[in-house]
């Protein structure tokens, strides 16, 4: 028995003492981003690497949760008599919670995994460590950049996931399910508002895009210098931010919606 607590006490420690490292390696990171207000390109460069390259996943994902999102909504809204309302929800379903969400994890999956891969083969290969003997601090000029691309896109991206969203709903209920196309967007119109629901779903959006990065950015750089260390990294990149986006989520949803009765 106390071995086992000894156990347990040695991992909450070795967690709480890498959560610290990883604070103060994001004030470290935090230092530098000024500099990037003279090299834009640098970001810009990382806005294509994370944000362009991973549209194509995010816009199908997009169309298919909105097509069948469409189809679940209607078969139940059609018992109350309330498939006119089909547009406001499909709508609301996806600003507020499927499209930061659904975005983020394949976010985490897709662009995540690949920055910590990309850091984690950079630290291995001693390409970090030679290009602090070049007098160039990598925390400026290979992770603040990668951090600010990546904040950046996550927002962008959850927009055009929860637009396709929208779009994949309305092909499904008028051509499908027989809606009124008019009364889809005019009740659409009506009950979302912009800046109780798109606004809280685009701060969502920003929140989940630092988190998601910070993480993966910090495990590559903290990556074992190994070809297994950096396969490590890269999962605990996918795991730890996902479930980050999933509990921010519901911190996130309970500040803006919870006193909404």
């Amino acid at each position: 028995m106390i071995t086992q607590l000894q156990h347990l006490g040695a991992w909450a420690l070795k967690r709480f003492e890498r959560l610290g490292r990883s604070h103060l390696f994001l004030f470290h990171v935090s230092a530098g981003l000024g500099e990037l207000l003279t090299r834009p390109g640098l970001v810009i460069q990382q806005i294509f690497a994370i944000g362009v390259l991973s549209l194509p996943i995010i816009l199908v994902a997009g169309l298919f949760v909105g097509m069948v999102l469409a189809l679940q909504l209607y078969n139940t809204m059609v018992n109350f008599g309330a498939e006119q309302s089909l547009g406001p929800v499909v709508a609301l379903s996806l600003v507020r919670e499927l499209g930061p969400v659904v975005t983020a994890l394949l976010f985490a999956g897709r662009a995540g995994s690949a920055l910590a891969a990309e850091i984690g083969l950079m630290k291995a290969t001693e390409q970090l460590s030679s290009m602090e003997m070049m007098a160039v601090d990598p925390m400026r000029r290979i992770i603040a950049p990668r951090l600010v691309g990546g904040a950046l896109s996550l927002p962008l991206l959850a927009a055009m996931f929860s637009a396709i969203g929208v779009s994949g709903g309305f092909m499904v209920a008028t051509g499908l399910l027989g809606v009124d196309s008019n009364a889809y967007w005019s009740q659409m119109q009506a009950n979302v508002d912009l800046f109780d629901d798109i606004a809280n779903g685009v701060i969502k959006s920003i929140v989940f895009g630092v988190v998601v990065t910070w993480i993966a950015v910090f495990e590559g750089y903290d990556a074992a210098p190994t070809s297994e260390g950096v396969a490590r990294a890269t999962t605990r990149t996918v795991v730890n931010g996902s479930l980050a986006v999933l509990g921010l989520d519901f911190i996130l949803t309970a500040l803006m919606f919870g006193d909404n009765g």
